[in-house]
């Protein structure tokens, strides 16, 4: 994959800081939470970076990009197109795990002319809710009754904007095998962090209405758009994937059957498989 290059780029509150690494067709990689570290996708980017230039940087709200809001869906598109700007970029591919696949899908509504494609890893999809409720509730259902009620107490915390970062991390830590598709599996969580104002900031944004016309503006964009979905996962892609790629003629969704939330853990390879076939 090549070194990889730390970057900055200026923007509202203060900067925000990423790498970049490899060559070929631009891909930024955008990292799911919200308001999680960056550094879980580091196994993607080197995935991608073996046939791509890969960009990764931290959304706002934890080092080594600035602390301060707005924690906004708006202010995330305006902060990804300023890492576009930064790095010379007039065209690329992007590619979001999570609530960063959401945020990949709003970049194609709201820019098309910038984007040569994007791929969404189970992502929270553009209508409705997005399928929150439903992921929610899945994980809760995985998660062994013992965690159950300390773990849905922690994320109410965090969703109300009063817990800590403490708080959060130990209730991901509670729920963390659910999210594969063999939970007695499931590899240690990596070492991250959070910024619980950037998760309940952005989440409430999401659950709240308004996606109508996010997809009427995805329906009408050219940008061809792949959902790569974990057929193990407790992310609702039967409900939230195929409604976002229903939107749009443009889009196509795969399910990987031996994979969870995290596709690229569990079935290497299949990520960047999926985005050859995109640009092709």
């Amino acid at each position: 994959m090549g070194t990889r290059e730390p970057f900055t780029v200026d923007v509202t509150g203060g900067v925000l800081g990423g790498w970049i690494c490899g060559s070929g067709l631009p891909v930024l990689l955008l990292h799911g939470g919200p308001g999680l570290s960056y550094e879980y996708l580091g196994e993607l980017g080197e995935e991608l970076g073996a046939d791509f230039q890969v960009a990764a940087y931290q959304q706002r709200g934890l080092a080594p990009s600035t602390a301060e809001g707005p924690f906004t869906i708006a202010q995330a598109i305006a902060d990804a197109m300023s890492v576009f700007a930064a790095l010379g970029w007039e065209r690329a591919l992007v590619v979001g795990h999570s609530w960063g696949g959401q945020l990949a899908l709003r970049l194609a509504a709201a820019h098309p002319q910038r984007l040569l494609g994007v791929l969404a890893v189970d992502p929270l999809g553009i209508v409705g809710d997005g399928g929150m409720a439903a992921f929610e509730a899945e994980l809760l259902a995985r998660t062994p009754k013992k965690d159950r009620e300390r773990a849905r107490e922690l994320d109410e915390r965090a969703m109300s904007g009063h817990g800590t970062s403490e708080d959060g991390l130990e209730s991901l830590r509670l729920v963390w095998p659910a999210y594969f598709a063999d939970p007695e599996k499931a590899p240690l969580m990596p070492p991250v962090r959070m910024s619980v104002p950037a998760y309940s900031g952005i989440i409430n944004e999401v659950t709240s209405a308004g996606a109508d016309e996010v997809a009427t503006q995805l329906a009408a964009s050219e940008v061809p758009c792949g959902v790569l979905a974990g057929a193990g996962s407790p992310m609702p892609w039967g409900q939230a994937a195929r409604a976002t790629v229903d939107l749009t003629e443009r889009a196509v969704l795969t399910v990987v059957p031996a994979a969870g939330h995290f596709p690229w853990l569990e079935v290497p390879g299949c990520v960047r498989e999926n985005l050859r076939r995109l640009i092709e």
